[in-house]
């Protein structure tokens, strides 16, 4: 199992015996449906918490408890999806989503008397500064500053607070995701032609970025000369599902299940913007691209209801811990993995799809006091 993404053993109970039990809050986004598939086909008996449950939903805690008491395991990808403009609305919702939902977990499995062995919670490779000059790895990462990261402080501050001596607790430090939203985003872009290198640049003063939360810091640089060689770190959606399976393994010589704290999913071989839309033109048939301006961004983005952010930061994020332990990435190299990713959509866009959830999980029914 050790390192194999496709491996269906990773769950498995032992013969005659009752099957295990996972929890999977945020379900509903394309990563949690995979999630959930493929703890099943590992032979979990899996419930899958979220707003509209249905095995329980956050408005529920007594069943939200029930469903933690005596599971194997808990998976947290609830929050509001990040792929939206960053208004004070959204911006609140993003980390209300994401503190109330950890908190509701965390207080349910405190309060178990039968408390999973695991719990793996979402988290997110954006917590790094803007990165040209050497890459981030857990163990010599600096954090950065302003919105994104103070969501991601904030959340994983959450997910470790308290003393949960049965339960070991892993943050998931995920980079952008190749397979679902970010994919059509880029691929989108590639396709309207503006798929050539993206070029930061001065743009008009806004407060988006700012830093969110109890102890919210200062606002990012405004824009940097990175000219299209700002680092893009990513990871295909086939190891998420692969280094979650190597994490949870409970074998007593698999090197995943010794892993606490941080763990950076990143693929081992990070692109540049330049590479990075090359390869998607490629992928997607564009014959030209042109480079994208901060000026002409902007508006594209704002057209696509996105941030620029997503491609104008330079995320240079290195999977030390997973490497350190063995995991071998299904997708290690970035043109074979766009290539799959868009002819995996077409596929799908040619049978009807199984479409995109609006958000893994809103929250709802929970106050922010909680």
């Amino acid at each position: 199992m050790t390192g194999d993404a496709t491996s269906p053993e990773a769950g498995r109970s032992g013969a005659g015996s009752a099957p295990r039990r996972a929890v999977v809050a945020g379900w509903d986004g394309f990563i949690g449906r995979r999630v959930v598939d493929a703890l099943a086909a590992d032979g979990y008996a899996v419930a899958r918490v979220g707003r509209r449950g249905p095995d329980a939903t956050w408005s529920d805690a007594p069943a939200l408890a029930r469903a933690i008491d005596g599971a194997d395991l808990v998976v947290n990808l609830a929050g509001k999806r990040v792929d939206c403009r960053y208004v004070d609305r959204n911006r609140d919702e993003i980390l209300r989503s994401r503190l109330v939902t950890t908190r509701a977990l965390r207080e349910a499995i405190a309060g178990a008397s039968a408390p999973p062995r695991t719990w793996l919670n979402a988290s997110t490779a954006t917590i790094y500064r803007h990165a040209t000059d050497r890459p981030m790895t857990e163990a010599d990462g600096e954090l950065g500053t302003g919105f994104s990261v103070d969501v991601a402080r904030a959340w994983e501050a959450e997910f470790l607070a308290g003393d949960l001596p049965g339960t070991r607790r892993v943050a998931l430090r995920m980079a952008i995701v190749l397979g679902g939203p970010a994919t059509d985003k880029l691929a989108a872009l590639a396709r309207f032609g503006l798929g050539g290198p993206q070029v930061d640049g001065p743009w008009f003063r806004h407060r988006r970025y700012r830093g969110i939360g109890p102890h919210p810091t200062p606002a990012p640089e405004p824009w940097h000369r990175t000219r299209g060689r700002q680092r893009f770190s990513w990871i295909h959606v086939d190891d998420v599902i692969g280094a979650i399976r190597f994490l949870v393994d409970e074998r007593p010589d698999a090197p995943g299940a010794t892993l606490t704290g941080p763990v950076n999913l990143a693929a081992p071989n990070p692109s540049d913007d330049r590479r990075l839309m090359a390869a998607f033109r490629r992928a997607v048939g564009a014959p030209i691209g042109l480079p994208a301006y901060r000026w002409m961004l902007e508006p594209a983005m704002w057209a696509l209801r996105n941030e620029p952010e997503l491609l104008l930061k330079s995320r240079w994020v290195l999977p030390g811990r997973l490497e350190a332990a063995g995991y071998a990435f299904r997708w290690p190299e970035l043109e074979p993995a766009v290539r799959d990713v868009i002819r995996r959509g077409r596929a799908a866009a040619r049978s009807g799809g199984e479409g995109r959830a609006d958000a893994d999980s809103q929250a709802d029914g929970i106050p922010l006091t909680a």
